[in-house]
This record gives structure tokens, sequence and C-alpha cells, in this order.
């Protein structure tokens, strides 16, 4: 890619910068809380653009006039002085290119958001269940060493440990740009606790992960919900709670449904779960999108298809596989512990090149 046709890229990038700099202090923008939220968000997506843009620039003026320094200056060391700066900013050209390349690609609109994850325990009876906790408590183990917070939604013990089935939300900075990739099929091989002869099961656990929509994303009516409440109850159905805590909230118009019974307070249940619908809700139209872009990305097939079996976790072999990008570490204890950004990162590196693959700069 030339210097020229970068530049021309990022003139435009600087040209929207300005002018959206300008907007947020009209009136009229300020006065609407929505459209005033939306291009805050433009603003600060394009903000490390633009410095980029500053950078590479400047590097190219300076290659510029120590250039035009070399041909016209006759003392020797003022030569020398030049052709080092050229040296040195020429060999640093390439990777400020590279860093252009990524920001100016159009990114998943929803990476800033935070998430909405369930975790479903799939075939393989209460192994499933068990596997659900373990998946449960690599992630929090994750979200805990990046300053996230968990909050438990609702969750369905199993009869051995584990979960049934658990839906939480997870805050943080970029934490869907992150973790998106955890969505479709788990499955594990090992022998069970339950197992007697030693033999090795397979089972397997769903992810789900989505963006959590904030209350622009989606005009939810208040006169389409059907809201329910029960007493929360905890493993085999036994009554935990004895008041009306627990909420239902049904989504008339497209049948949705969803629950929340973590908190003790009927409440803070219901804002949980109204934003839990919310999030389901606007995830109907980001599926578009997700379909459309899995179609050409081999690493999102994640979330452009959430019933495909992402990964492989071997205990026998210590071993984890991720069939998307053909990775396989053996070091499945440290991963199992929390220790999943190698992985993350290799399937952001995958994406990336994808990326810049599909947008042909």
């Amino acid at each position: 890619m030339t210097n020229n046709i970068i530049l021309e890229k990022l003139d435009g990038v600087k040209s929207r910068f300005e002018e959206v700099g300008d907007l947020l202090t009209q009136p009229e923008i300020l006065s609407d809380m929505k459209r005033y939220v939306k291009l805050n968000k433009e603003y600060k997506g394009l903000l490390p653009i633009v410095e980029s843009y500053q950078r590479y620039k400047l590097a190219l003026s300076n290659i510029t006039n120590a250039k035009e320094l070399l041909s016209n200056e006759k003392d020797e060391e003022m030569r020398e002085m030049a052709k080092a700066e050229i040296e040195e900013l020429s060999s640093r050209i390439p990777d400020m290119e590279e860093e252009i390349k990524l920001l100016i690609i159009p990114k998943d609109p929803e990476d800033d958001k935070n998430a909405v994850m369930e975790i479903r325990a799939g075939t393989g009876g209460d192994e499933a269940s068990i596997f659900a906790g373990d998946l449960f408590r690599m992630y929090s183990k994750f979200f805990e060493s990046k300053g996230w917070k968990i909050d438990v939604n609702n969750a369905s013990e199993g009869t051995a440990g584990g979960y049934k089935e658990i839906v939480f939300s997870v805050t943080g900075d970029g934490v869907y740009g992150v973790i998106k990739y955890e969505s479709g099929v788990h499955r594990v091989q090992r022998v069970p606790q339950t197992e007697t002869q030693g033999r090795i099961h397979t089972s397997a656990a769903s992810v789900v992960v989505l963006p959590e929509a904030d209350e622009f994303d989606i005009d939810l009516k208040m006169e389409d919900i059907r809201k329910d409440t029960y007493c929360s109850s905890g493993p085999g159905g036994q009554s935990v709670n004895t008041t009306y805590s627990a909420i239902r909230l049904t989504h008339i118009p497209s049948g949705i449904v969803v629950t929340c019974q973590d908190e003790k307070s009927q409440l803070k249940n219901f804002d949980k779960a109204l934003k839990e619908l919310r999030t389901r809700l606007y995830n109907l139209e980001y599926q578009k999108y997700l379909d459309e872009v899995s179609t050409r990305r081999k690493t999102m097939v994640s979330t452009g298809d959430r019933s495909a079996k992402i990964r492989t976790y071997n205990y026998p072999q210590g071993r984890m596989t991720d069939h998307r990008i053909n990775l396989t570490i053996y070091n499945l204890p440290s991963i199992m512990d929390g220790n999943i950004q190698e992985v993350l990162d290799k399937l952001q590196m995958a994406e990336n090149a994808e990326r810049l693959k599909e947008s042909n700069i």
C-alpha cells in the first residue's frame, strides 16, 4: 500500500473526526442524548486513528526534510545525521502502516460493549453439567485477572455439581471484543467422576456471548412485556426464598422469555431481567450481521453459528484444541485455571488477518 493511498484514507478520517467534534458542541446534539451518545462513541473510536495519522504524517515529513538536507548539505557530519534519521524513520514506516491498516478497516461495532454470557450443559448428563461449571470457573478466573465484574442473572445447578445453565453479565473495558470468540460448543474428553471403569467420555457444553444492549440501542415498550413473579429455588427444586422475588419477563411480540432469581430483591431481579431481555432483543438484529460476517471469517463462526463445535479439552493428553485456527496447546490445567489470553490473542490475530484480506487494503 503506497503512502498516498494511506494518506488519502486518513485525510477522510481526520475530516470526519473534526466534523464529529464540531457536532458534539451543537446545542441540538447536546439536547438529543441518544444521538450524542452515538456521536461521542464515534469520536472516541476515531481518536486513535487520528493520533496514528499525525505520527505517520510527521514521520513522512521528517524523512522528506532529511532527504532534502542530504541532497543540499556539504558538511559530512550533518549528512551522516540525515542518513541516520532517514534509516531510522524508514524502518518504522512499515510497522506504522500495518497499525494504521488495522485501525482503518471496519471493526465489529459492538466490540466496546459489555457482554451477557450463557453457559448451558449439553450432551453428557451430569458430566456435562460439571463441565459447564468448570467453564464458568475458567471464565471467572480470567475475568478476575482482567479486573472485570461478573453479575449472575440466573443459575440452575446440576444434581452432581456444576450447572445445567448459568446466565451472567460481564462488565469491563471492551469485554465483548475480547470474549466474543467463546460462543459455540465446547467439548470435553475425560474420565467422569461417576465413571467406575476408567473409561473416557465425551461431553459438551454450549457458550453464547452477546453484546449487552443499553437503553439507547433498542426501544423497549413495557406494554409488550408480561411480568411474572415466583419464589426462587435452589438445587432439586427446593425453595430458598419464601417471598416472590424471582422474576420472569416474557416479550409478547417475539416470545423471548428471561428469568432472574439471583437477587433477594424483586426490584433488582427485575432490573437485571430487563437488561437481559433488551440484550436478547437487540441480538436478533445483530445476528444478521454475524451471519453475514461468518461466511467470510472462520474465527467468527463461533458467533455466526453458535451450534458449531469450536474447541476440545482433552484431559488425558492435557491439551486444548481450537478447531477454527488449528491451535493446540498442551497446558490444559493452566487454561482451565483461567489463563486463556494466549488463545484469545491468537484468535484476534487470525481475525485481523482475515479483516485485512477482506478489506483489500
